[in-house]
């Protein structure tokens, strides 16, 4: 099949959208697709006037993949969109929608913003172009952590208290301190990659925790801090994988250690009783399910002294780097890095 690897984009996990794209398109073409890997927001730019003639040529000759390289640092946006050769306002890069038009489906590996939240999916559905992973509607329910509690307490899943700031500024960080204790979590409703959260366990803390947020929106969520265990757990076609269970070496899960090999232990399947486990994957499913979400997710939970387990966020687009969960919760199955690649392209193709 003529598949094209969508990655990079323009949010905070462009880096690591590309570490995912390029081990997705490497595991692709072992199992002899012709799979190109295409940047969202600089697309064909490098390319000659020629490709955009004739787009379907590109998947005649495949370039060779350069290895992703992970240097543990947010990629510098404004220095992305200044280097853009293509001065456009769209997302969508030079020759992107042309080269995706003519694929037999668009495996998505972008995460973040301006492409996890549904607006790439929902270009894609006017365009009668299929593509992995769940639908706009979907997506963009999932990328907004405050709709996502919202939507799956009602329906049983157990999630830390919250309150919801929109539009807010500077100017409301001093009522927004008073109606808040602490410990808490501040966070961007629709972050990613743990970057713009802050977990405040001192009174001082809040203010500076609060300002800072602000420089990734205007939108703010302070949910209850748990105290416990990490974990996640993944939804393949419906079904709950093995968990996870994640214990950083130093320091929390941030940025870094998500990403920077060694950096954090993960035990699959995580340390939990075989009621503990079968409860959390139920949780996930049904996260997955309440959302509309399709072929697969990873949901991230925390587990009390008690043996409470809360739901935290859902990723609709999980990471497939050489890291990544997914990957490791399904190889506890058998299924293989390159199996899971085909599984999510065939699974798309089927629905569509």
């Amino acid at each position: 099949m003529k598949i094209v690897v969508l990655c990079g984009g323009l949010s905070t996990e462009r880096k690591i959208s590309f570490l995912s794209g390029t081990k997705v398109c490497a595991a692709l073409r072992s199992r002899g697709h012709r799979a190109v890997l295409v940047d969202l927001f600089n697309g064909l730019e490098d390319m000659g006037d020629d490709v955009l003639a004739a787009p379907e040529k590109f998947f005649d000759e495949l370039p060779p993949l350069q290895p992703a390289v992970f240097d543990g640092q947010a990629p510098d946006l404004a220095k992305v969109r200044e280097e853009r050769k293509f001065k456009s306002p769209s997302l969508f890069g030079r020759g992107v929608l042309e080269i995706c038009s003519k694929a037999d489906v668009v495996f998505i590996a972008l995460h973040g913003l301006n492409g996890e939240d549904g607006r790439v999916q929902a270009a894609f559905d006017l365009m009668g172009i299929p593509y992995t992973g769940s639908g706009y509607l979907g997506a963009a329910i999932g990328m907004d952590k405050t709709l996502t509690k919202q939507l799956v307490r009602p329906a049983g899943v157990t999630t830390p208290d919250w309150h919801a700031y929109h539009g807010v500024s500077k100017e409301d960080v001093p009522r927004i301190m008073q109606e808040n204790s602490v410990p808490c979590v501040v966070k961007t409703p629709t972050g990613g990659s743990t970057i713009g959260v802050y977990i405040v366990r001192r009174q001082e803390e809040l203010e500076p925790a609060l300002t800072d947020c602000l420089r990734y929106g205007s939108d703010l969520l302070i949910e209850q801090f748990i105290a416990g265990r990490e974990f996640t757990n993944a939804v393949l076609q419906d079904k709950a994988l093995p968990c996870v269970e994640i214990v950083p070496k130093t320091g929390g899960y941030d940025y870094s250690n998500k990403y920077s090999a060694g950096a954090t232990q993960e035990i699959c399947p995580g340390r939990l009783s075989k009621e503990l486990s079968e409860k959390m994957g139920e949780m996930a499913v049904l996260v997955h399910k309440t959302l509309g979400l399709r072929t697969y997710s990873r949901s991230d939970f925390m587990i009390d002294q008690d043996d409470n387990i809360y739901f935290l966020e859902v990723n609709t687009l999980p990471g497939m780097t050489p890291t990544s969960l997914v990957p490791q919760e399904a190889a506890a199955v058998g299924i293989s890095y390159e199996d899971l690649c085909e599984i999510i392209v065939k699974d798309a193709l089927q629905r569509r």
